[in-house]
């Protein structure tokens, strides 16, 4: 019989409590009803009693179902490796210390931010190849604004204002919204990390642009302007995603462009055809598509070019990532 089941007694009892002593608060301790129904008691902790041999004892640990159905869970996917390393790993690791990866869903919105305009009717474009065969082409979230920053390091004279101009052109063409997040000190690198928290916040890394040259980046060596391209992420179950790409253009030979009568106009068709393969275009054979990988003369996107991006502008927004 447990304790309350002795405080609370079935009427049928009534008449055997008459008699049975109470305490200073009118209630029936256990040791009274013990008396009453001729059973040994324990003493209750208000009346002294015999002292207890000492013991030591386990702390009682409470657990509410909910906790022991997640720990039980957890256990499940930690023994089960596919499960733990697609699920739990993915949502564990940008709290952990020394975290590659940001926080989940920083700045990502439910709609798109911009819309492309009308496509023209042209596939002269080629899209960048995905890396999986179950995702025809990779694309920035539209759904989120796309970071750019500047290190200023040996930008030529008379390229100022340049490189915002041609993001303003392929921002344009694309309906993805950029953000210029000024200059920065970071340095152009082939093996770049795309989380930085020290220099940019809990977030993935901007868009890195760079006047840099060969020295530096040995593939601008020779005829090559400038290089260009962006890095991707997945959350399990969904699309990949672009974050944190670079352009690294030639300081040395965009100098020398500056020097021909429509220098400007040509360096700046350098930066946003570098800002093409930013967003997601490749190399294209026409020769009137700025995304021509010999290009000569061409200082604008061809239909084929604006075909693309307004392609990629259409990407899919991954909230999770």
């Amino acid at each position: 019989m447990g304790a309350m089941d002795r405080e609370w007694f079935h009427e049928s009892r009534d008449a055997r409590m008459n008699g049975v002593r109470r305490s200073p608060s009118g209630r029936i301790p256990e040791w009274s009803l013990d008396d009453a129904l001729r059973q040994a008691s324990a003493p209750p902790p208000w009346r002294p009693g015999p002292a207890p041999k000492k013991r030591r004892r386990s702390p009682r640990v409470r657990l509410r179902f909910g906790t022991v159905g997640a720990l039980a869970l957890l256990v499940f996917l930690y023994l089960t490796p596919t499960l733990f390393d697609r699920y739990v790993l993915p949502a564990a690791l940008p709290y952990l210390p020394g975290a590659e990866v940001p926080p989940r869903g920083v700045e990502a919105g439910d709609v798109p931010l911009g819309a492309p305009p009308p496509a023209p009717a042209s596939n002269a474009y080629t899209l960048m190849e995905s890396p999986v065969e179950d995702q025809e082409w990779v694309a920035y979230d539209p759904c989120r604004p796309v970071h750019y920053v500047v290190r200023p390091d040996n930008a030529p004279a008379g390229s100022e204002g340049l490189v915002q101009k041609a993001v303003a052109e392929v921002s344009a063409a694309t309906g993805l919204q950029f953000v210029d997040d000024g200059t920065t000190t970071e340095a152009p690198t082939e093996d770049r990390d795309l989380y930085q928290p020290e220099l940019y916040g809990k977030r993935w890394v901007p868009v890195l642009i760079t006047w840099t040259g060969p020295t530096e980046i040995p593939g601008l060596e020779g005829d090559v302007a400038g290089l260009g391209g962006s890095d991707y992420a997945q959350t399990p179950g969904h699309p990949l995603v672009y974050v944190g790409g670079q352009v690294q253009l030639d300081a040395p030979d965009a100098a020398e462009t500056l020097q021909y009568p429509d220098g400007r106009a040509y360096l700046k068709a350098t930066i946003m055809h570098e800002l093409g393969h930013v967003v997601g275009l490749d190399h294209v054979d026409d020769p009137h598509q700025l995304m021509y990988a010999d290009n000569i003369g061409q200082i604008s996107f061809g239909d084929g070019d604006r075909a693309g991006l307004a392609l990629l502008g259409t990407g899919p927004c991954v909230p999770g990532l």
